[in-house]
């Protein structure tokens, strides 16, 4: 099937793409596994080398890279260059501490000399979402290269240009161009390239279903994953709370990206002191937030990446209500052209019911009322998934407290769920498995070894 580049805002294909024959995909993967050959050895100063320069890259073409992800998956256009800045970011993170994270570790009582080393394995097979389609490659292909590990793409069908565009990153710079391929092909093909020895492992961001299937491939195969999948993260708030301050962070999580990010709040759990108070400032905030077309740089909230996205968002907003959520806000497509959504309110839905337990991807927050603060803590538990959560209150020591209750794999205090180069990102339970970023990250994907001199 051909791989189909759409413009969310006029549901116009722009482009086609042929998908990849399995002998061309056969030879990507092999040329991929070559170059490991040599990569493996080049020394952490090379590899270093390599990724600032991909950073220069990435830095002088961020203007057009922004307009490629707006024009084929909706992203406004300021969105889509912090976007690219962040992974020429991410770049310079592992050349500059790479080879630190990667330092054999000394170990003292075991034989006369002992220590652990950190070894390149071979390819891994990146599999990687259409939400932020750049950020997600970079933050993979980031530390699996300064390692000494080379890397394959298989990116979301619907961004053809955004992989071929990251593709043309690496050409520019100095990185060889047998270290890093994207391959053009779709969801059938990602078994046929887990069958190649070289490929040691995959990487995946997407949905459970997606993730689900791919682990079991891989698992079958007895190759490692890294598993980031879907949240319904809690973003919990709590009497004390600076309500202005909560409902602003609340609506840009919310509605940036149209609200199709993994660690976006999802479900507001507000203290019944400060309920009404903060449903009233979520709206207002909401409202502050210009919807429109992702080439002008005002815009904060573009189309949802495909009209077919927006009537699965609807359904879901539809079954919340029959559930028993009343819509105080929103909840109607827009019809001015554009698979736009607007910011909605859900209130008063059953907290089990089990369309509450999905996770919504779009411009929807779900708000609950909490009793008290155990209340809130319970509920934000309460789900199959484990991503992210927020706690808000004015007194830190005691948010600091809650975050390490709150079971998910980053919470934050008084602000942003986000990822960091410096912080492991990754999920729990449904959300996922294994780490990225940080010195976990870059030791996800390496043979880390024992050795002893007695």
């Amino acid at each position: 099937m051909p791989l189909l580049s759409t413009n969310p805002m006029t549901g116009e294909v722009t482009n086609t793409f042929e998908e990849w024959t399995p002998d061309r995909t056969a030879a990507a993967v092999r040329s991929v596994a070559e170059g490991y050959a040599v990569w493996k050895d080049a020394g952490f100063a090379r590899r270093a080398e390599s990724l600032v320069s991909l950073a220069g890259v990435l830095r002088r073409r961020a203007d057009e890279f922004a307009e490629i992800m707006a024009g084929e998956m909706g992203k406004p256009v300021s969105y889509g260059r912090a976007e690219v800045l962040k992974c020429a970011a991410v770049c310079e993170h592992y050349a500059e501490r790479g080879e630190a994270m990667l330092t054999p570790e000394p170990v003292s009582g075991c034989g006369r000399e002992a220590f652990v080393d950190f070894a390149p394995m071979g390819t891994v097979l990146a599999v990687m979402p259409w939400n932020f389609p750049f950020w997600q490659v970079l933050r993979v292909a980031a530390p699996t290269l300064m390692a000494g590990n080379t890397l394959v793409l298989k990116h979301a069908s619907n961004v053809p240009r955004c992989a071929l565009a990251i593709e043309s990153a690496f050409r520019e710079s100095s990185f060889p161009d047998n270290v890093f391929r994207t391959l053009l092909i779709g969801a059938r093909q990602v078994e046929s390239v887990l069958d190649f020895d070289s490929i040691i492992g995959v990487s995946l961001t997407g949905s459970e279903g997606a993730g689900s299937k791919v682990a079991a491939a891989a698992g079958a195969r007895l190759k490692k994953c890294v598993m980031e999948l879907g949240g319904s993260d809690p973003f919990v708030v709590l009497a004390d709370a600076d309500v202005r301050k909560a409902a602003g962070v609340g609506a840009l999580s919310r509605c940036a990206n149209a609200g199709q990010t993994c660690i976006a709040a999802k479900r507001f759990i507000v203290h019944d002191a400060v309920y009404d108070e903060f449903v009233e400032a979520l709206g207002a905030e909401m409202d502050a937030l210009k919807m429109g077309d992702p080439m002008a740089e005002d815009t904060v909230i573009g189309p949802m990446s495909s009209f077919g996205l927006r009537a699965d968002l609807q359904s879901q907003v539809e079954r919340c209500a029959a559930a028993g959520g009343k819509i105080v806000k929103g909840g109607i497509p827009s019809d001015s052209g554009g698979a736009f959504y607007p910011p909605t309110i859900i209130e008063g839905a059953p907290f089990d019911a089990p369309v509450c337990r999905e996770e919504f991807f779009g411009p929807v927050a779900l708000v609950f009322r909490a009793v008290d603060e155990e209340s809130a803590i319970a509920m934000a538990n309460d789900t199959p998934f484990g991503l992210g959560g927020s706690v808000w209150t004015r007194d830190e020591a005691r948010g600091m407290a809650l975050a390490r209750r709150i079971e998910a794999g980053a919470v934050v205090v008084n602000g942003l769920v986000r990822s960091d180069p410096l912080m492991p990102f990754g999920g729990i339970r449904r959300s996922g498995f294994g780490r990225e970023l940080s010195h976990f990250g870059i030791r996800e994907f390496v043979n880390i070894k024992s050795v002893i001199r007695d």
